[in-house]
């Protein structure tokens, strides 16, 4: 499993047009599962994301979590994280977990998400979607279950 972490000052994603997600401070989350993933990497991956300081405390060192500075999340699934480009220039997907194994485990980290954060808003699993964003830093973070 990944999850690519851009700490922001606003983010948002639409489908055809129409916004469906929206946050302020807080962390825009791309989720990839692979074949292999489980809802116990998916644990090990949430509450990693949840715990993670990288908000600047009163001195501006990173120090401080999404709870303390009550961020809120928006979890947008991307299975194009699993993309292999060892061999020629068109990335193959078969890394990527199939589709309603990833959607269950998207959904179960969107549950999970939300027991922990007062906001999390979501994309829509398998839409071709469009993500704004202010990168707050630059801050980008990547998780790997694989080096965890």
């Amino acid at each position: 499993m990944r999850f690519v972490i851009q700490r922001v000052t606003e983010a948002s994603v639409s489908v055809e047009n129409k916004k469906i997600g929206e946050i302020k401070q807080g962390f825009l989350t791309l989720i990839g599962v692979s074949e292999e993933d489980t809802l116990e990497t998916a644990d090990k991956l949430v509450k990693k994301l949840i715990g993670l300081r990288i908000f600047e405390d009163e001195n501006g060192k990173t120090n401080l979590s999404l709870k303390d500075v009550g961020g809120s999340l928006l979890l947008v699934s991307q299975f194009t994280l699993y993309a292999n480009c060892k061999k020629g220039n068109r990335p193959s997907f078969i890394e990527a977990g199939n589709p309603e194994k990833a959607e269950r485990i998207y959904e179960y980290i969107i549950d999970k998400c939300k027991r922990e954060i007062s906001c999390v808003q979501t994309g829509q699993f398998g839409a071709e979607m469009k993500v704004s964003l202010v990168n707050d830093g630059p801050f980008t973070i990547l998780l790997d279950s694989e080096k965890l």
